[in-house]
């Protein structure tokens, strides 16, 4: 069992190694310097390790002290959340949040899919921020979201403890505005070495099973344009500017909402799908029943 420690004794080692010494944190805290002293040599005991050292007339941080800081800086953020968190919660009454990171490469129509478990719940407060994936990681271990959704597992860190649950897969294939349609079906997908192709940028994961494709099925694609957001992927193709590849069971509502018409499968490539939150349990009552529909 760990050693349990003061969690005031950490305020006072956050100011102090925020401020630059013991004496700048006793200014801004109002406190004796001995008292902010006696306090940070005490969490040094709990801990076992020093958090200062001694340079020239100052002090600097030992790496044990890099390392409580930059924990101590997540705590004290979250923290500093609390008043308007609880604040809101009063003032919603029933209302059930929930904050969703999106990864921008993720198509958003399986996003809707994703998300359609929960989307009916009464009293829902929806709020969905796209960004990037390693941005996104990053706000929901300050737990400024509840859940992320993207194409790919969390990388292991053990400083951020995230945990990725698997929500299935979808099948993809290939996608022609009307005008190119014919000329895609014909030698398919050879002919995707003449007709020009749409494709997400390399920091999809889908990209690198969509060149082993190309690669597997010795296609030299005529690379058109690259997207980073799949909307935008699609908004171009739709204008007919290139073919794309999109979920196969998207096919219906890819052609009624932007006229683009089925040409092949890409097969043996998949669109994988996680949702990535802060703990092995996840207690968000909302992410519990995204979890149990898997999609696919």
């Amino acid at each position: 069992m760990n050693t349990p420690f003061n969690y005031k004794h950490l305020y006072y080692f956050w100011v102090a190694a925020k401020e630059g010494g013991m004496s700048h944190a006793a200014a801004r805290l109002d406190m004796a310097v001995q008292t902010i002293s006696a306090q940070v040599r005490q969490l040094e005991h709990d801990l076992g390790h020093a958090l200062f050292k001694p340079v020239g007339r100052g002090l600097a941080l030992t790496e044990a002290g890099e390392a409580a800081l930059q924990l101590a800086e997540q705590i004290f953020q979250i923290g500093e959340q609390l008043p308007s968190a609880v604040r809101d919660a009063a003032s919603q009454g029933g209302l059930m949040r929930l904050t969703v990171g999106i990864s921008d490469g993720l198509p958003k129509l399986a996003v809707r899919d994703l998300l359609a478990p929960v989307v009916a719940e009464p009293g829902l407060r929806l709020q969905c921020q796209e960004g990037e994936f390693d941005d996104l990681l990053a706000d929901l271990a300050l737990h400024r979201m509840d859940v992320v959704l993207a194409d790919r597992p969390a990388p292991a860190n053990p400083n951020l403890r995230l945990y990725s649950h698997a929500l299935g897969s979808w099948a993809m294939g290939w996608f022609a505005p009307a005008a190119l349609a014919k000329a895609a079906r014909k030698n398919f997908p050879h002919s995707l070495s003449e007709v020009p192709v749409l494709l997400p940028t390399s920091h999809s994961t889908i990209r690198l099973r969509l060149d082993q494709w190309f690669e597997r099925h010795g296609v030299n694609p005529n690379l058109a344009g690259e997207f980073e957001d799949s909307a935008l992927l699609t908004t171009f193709a739709a204008s007919g500017m290139g073919l794309l590849p999109a979920p196969v069971r998207m096919r219906e509502q890819i052609k009624q909402s932007y006229g683009l018409v089925w040409v092949g499968e890409c097969d043996g490539v998949e669109e994988h799908f996680f949702a990535i939150g802060t703990a092995r349990r996840v207690q968000h009552p909302l992410v519990q029943r995204m979890l149990t529909v898997e999609v696919g």
